[in-house]
Parts: structure tokens; sequence; C-alpha cells
């Protein structure tokens, strides 16, 4: 016999050895615990030598198993024993230290200088002003939604809870975000899951996300239904109605609950069956065509009362938003805004390919966007909400300044609440009690004192921003620009984003006179009739 096998099978030997030589000398009461260990030990390995799905564990009886409890729990070695400040997995230690410090009440002011390095390519910053403006009250930080068809517009502020169905989170968690929101007087989005009991509970104002299951709206078949949307659109706590096209965790894929986690409530909230998997459908019923979707918002806001509608959406084919716009200027109805999510957003779970390979990042996206309204002539009639990573008041700076109107967070408000990142979501088993339907694990969470922190979360965040603001010698988000935001471009070179990024002029697209071969390219691809591209501009 070999060495190597020696090696390999020796304390299961030595398990099993041990436990039948101390059989006969069990009356030593002393001797019971080592034969229990050894002999539950002889268990464990010879079961692992009779089962098949494991290599490592019939080549290692015993000792292999020691490889998939290391591995089992490498995600909470490594957040909290390895990782660095900086290491984002999503999120840095840094980032969610600055969430639960502001949710907490606590100062996140920070001695010694900043542990960033700052002449690394990629840092980001605000240029200060020799003559800073007093500092504004956050709480008139707040932008009006609704374009010229729009009869109630909504004065939101520009920082909200991004979109996050019931179902995804508990009962406890949504009540928590919703007394937060009423509590700092800001939007709470639904998510596509439909609205709750526990939305409705505190009041708080919602933006009622309309995915492609249509749930709380549905027809027994999965088809959108007008009476039950009017039912629920009209009643005073929603405030704008979203129509998701997709988001930015998985473009393209459509959403899945899985049956686990549909409990009775959510079946009831959503209009579906208990028993199996809740999935949205990768495309919407209700419309096929720029055109149509149109068509789709217009009797939406007629079916709501003439409140904001909107769509969210990450930038896929550039062709396709442009069609959509395309659709504005021909049927002359207009979204009265537009919430760009990026690829880097996303607090479902999706295929691996999804997250790291499919949709445009929130930033290109937003821009993409901006600079197709603004040459067009539309950019002051329809707003900019931007979703993704958005946690500080520096991130929501930075879009701003590129062309958001607000900025939307949902990772952000889930460590508000008590999320600890463990990556768990979509196993029912949040060990906080934020992602989960399991009754025990929710109890966890404590509505009023989560609710107190994403108050307080929101409001320390704002008052950060109009800081910063006052800094830059401003007086309101709505001042700034590219030219405030400055990006490191190598050791040696700065530049502005307004030197960094192309921005079309008002009426560029339509002139024909346009800045940049791309953008007059996506043009001629549009079409107002069809998502598919111009075939003879394509070519």
């Amino acid at each position: 016999m070999s060495l190597s096998l020696l090696s390999r099978y020796a304390f299961f030997a030595a398990c099993v050895i041990f436990t039948l030589a101390s059989l006969p000398f069990l009356e030593h009461d002393w001797l019971w615990p080592i034969t229990a260990t050894t002999g539950i030990l002889s268990l464990i390995g010879l079961f692992d030598l009779l089962q098949s799905p494991h290599a490592v564990r019939r080549n290692y009886p015993i000792l292999g198993n020691i490889r998939y409890l290391v591995e089992g729990i490498r995600p909470e070695i490594r957040q909290y024993l390895l990782e660095s400040d900086s290491d984002a997995l999503p999120f840095s230690r840094a980032q969610r230290s600055l969430v639960y410090s502001r949710a907490k009440n606590e100062s996140a002011d920070k001695p010694f200088g900043t542990l960033i390095d700052v002449y690394q390519a990629g840092f980001e910053f605000i240029g200060h002003s020799m003559r800073p403006a007093p500092v504004s009250d956050p709480s008139a930080f707040r932008v009006i939604v609704g374009g010229p068809q729009c009869t109630q517009p909504y004065s939101a502020s520009v920082f909200n809870i991004s979109a996050m169905s019931f179902g995804s989170l508990s009962a406890n968690a949504i009540r928590a975000l919703n007394q937060g929101a009423k509590l700092g007087n800001f939007a709470h989005d639904t998510g596509e899951g439909s609205i709750s009991a526990y939305h409705r509970e505190n009041g708080g104002d919602l933006t009622w996300e309309l995915g492609s299951g249509y749930f709380g709206c549905r027809t027994a078949d999965g088809r959108f239904d007008p009476q039950r949307f009017a039912a629920q659109a009209q009643t005073p706590q929603v405030r704008m109605i979203e129509i998701k096209m997709s988001q930015g965790a998985k473009p393209g894929h459509g959403g899945i609950l899985p049956k686990h986690k549909v409990t009775r409530e959510i079946a009831e909230t959503r209009g579906v069956p208990m028993g199996q998997d809740c999935i949205s459908p990768s495309r919407h019923s209700a419309f096929s065509t720029p055109i149509e979707l149109m068509h789709f918002i217009q009797q939406l806001r007629e079916l709501s009362g003439g409140k904001p509608v909107g769509f969210k959406f990450c930038l896929g084919h550039p062709w396709e938003f442009m069609g959509i716009a395309k659709a504005m200027l021909e049927t002359g109805i207009l979204p009265d805004f537009i919430v760009i999510d990026g690829k880097e957003g996303g607090t479902g779970a999706a295929p691996v390919e999804f997250t790291d390979h499919i949709g445009a990042p929130m930033r290109e996206g937003l821009l993409f966007v901006h600079n197709t309204l603004v040459g067009l002539n539309l950019r002051d009639k329809i707003k900019l909400g931007a979703s993704g990573k958005i946690v500080s008041a520096f991130d929501i700076a930075s879009v701003l300044a590129i062309g958001a109107d607000w900025a939307n967070s949902a990772r952000g408000f889930m460590f508000a609440i008590g999320c600890i990142q463990s990556q768990s979501c979509h196993t029912n088993k949040c060990p906080t009690g934020v992602a989960t339907q399991d009754t025990l694990r929710q109890r966890a969470l404590v509505v009023p004192d989560k609710a107190q922190r994403v108050f307080n979360f929101h409001r320390k965040t704002l008052e950060a921003l109009a800081e910063m603001l006052a800094a830059a010698g401003l007086d309101h988000p709505s001042q700034l620009s590219a030219k405030h935001l400055v990006r490191r471009m190598s050791a040696t070179e700065i530049k502005l984003f307004s030197q960094l990024h192309v921005f079309l002029k008002p009426g560029e697209l339509l002139t024909g006179e346009v800045n940049g071969e791309f953008y007059s390219r996506m043009w001629q691809m549009a079409r107002a009739d069809s998502f598919e591209p111009n075939e003879i501009a394509a070519a």
C-alpha cells in the first residue's frame, strides 16, 4: 500500500480502530465522550466512502468534509477577516460603514486623511469654490415630476427608495422602509410585486412599479387588467406609476420569485397561484412597439387620474431607446419621467452571465438618455431618475451632474435596515430578516427601530449633499453640472466631466447636425413602429 494511500485514509482508520478498541473499556466514564466522537466520525467516514457525488470525500473520508466546511463559510471569512475597506464586493466595507453610521445617527466623519489613492486613474471629485455658499436646507432638495400631459404632478425628493418587492423583501422590511419614507417625506418604489398591505400600513408615498407580470392588476391569464389597475392607482398614497421595461440585475431576463418564498399573502397580493415559481415574463404583453408603449403610457395616465407615468430600464440596444424617442415625437405622447437603471444595480438574484456581461452601466445609460432628449428638445418636459450602487452624497451628486434629476437607492436602504451583504437573498435564509419570508427570521427586524434608521440615513445623506453643494458654491442639486465633477485620467492628467463626455446641444437630432457619429447612426437605425433596427441604416 502506497504512502499516499495511507495518508489519505489514516485519520479514518485511526477513528475506526480507536472506536473498536475502546468498546470493552466503556465502564470508564471518561472514555464515553471520546468513543462517541470517534464513533460518529467513523460513521461519517464510512458514508463518505459509499457516497458518489463528492470525489474529494471518497478519497479523503472525514478530512474531505473540512474542504466543504471552509468553502461554505468562505464569503464570511473574506468579508470579515480578509477584505480591505475599499474592496467592493459588491459594496466595500467603507461604503457599508458609512450607511450604518448614518442610519444609526452616528458621526461618519473620518480622521487622519483619506484612504483613497487620489493619484490613481479613475479617482473622482467635485471642485470646490473659493467663495462657498451658505448651506441650504436639505428639505428643499425636491423636483417636480409631471410633464405637460400630467394633471397630478408629484414633488419628489432627490433621494428615494428604489424598487424592491414584497416577496423579495420581508413584510417587516417593507413596513420599515415605508414608515421611514413617511417620516422623511420621500418616495418608496414598490417593485414589481404590487402594493401589499405592508406598503399601505404606514402611508408613505408610493411609486407603483408595473412589471411584465402586471401583479396587482392582472387577468387570470396574466394580462393587464385596466379596472384592477385603476382601483389601486387612484388611491392617494400612489403618487407615480413606473413601467418596468428591464432592471439592472438581469436586463432582458424577467423576474423569478422561487415558490418557497411565495406565501399566501404574496400570492394574494400579486394575484398568482401558490406552489409554483412566480414568473415575470421577459417582455410585456400590453405593447410590442415604441408607439404602442406611448399609448400604454397615455392609458395608464388616464386610468390613474392624471398621475405621473414613466418607465424604468437598463440601456441595451441604443436604437431601441431612440425608437421610443421617435415614438414620442410621432404620437405627441410623453412619459413624465424615465428611470435609468445600471447593470451595477441589482437586489435580485440573476445568472452570473447576466450580472456580469449584460446591460450598460448606469452612467453610460444616463448620458445617452439625457443627450437623446436634449437633442430632441424634450429634456425640459421629462424628468430623469438614476439607480445603481448609490449610497453616498457624492454618488448622488455624480449622477445629478451628468443629467439626472433625482437618484434612487435599493441596497443602500437595505443596509439601513440591517442588511449585512450575506448575499443569501434568494435562499429565504437571510440572517437579518430583510430578504426572507421565514416568519421567525424576519422577527429579528424590529420595524420602529429600522424605520428610524431609514429616516436617519436619508436625512444625513442629504445633509452631507447640502454641505458638498455649499462647498462648490451651489444652493440646490439642480445647479450641478458636468463642469463641477473631475476625474483623474492618469498620474499626470485630470479632466472635467464636461471635457470627458459628449453632450448634445438642444435640437441637434432634429436638425441632423449631430455632434458625434454614434448618435447620428443610432438615430438613423431607430424606428417608432418597431424595436427592431432600420436594416438599411444598420447595414
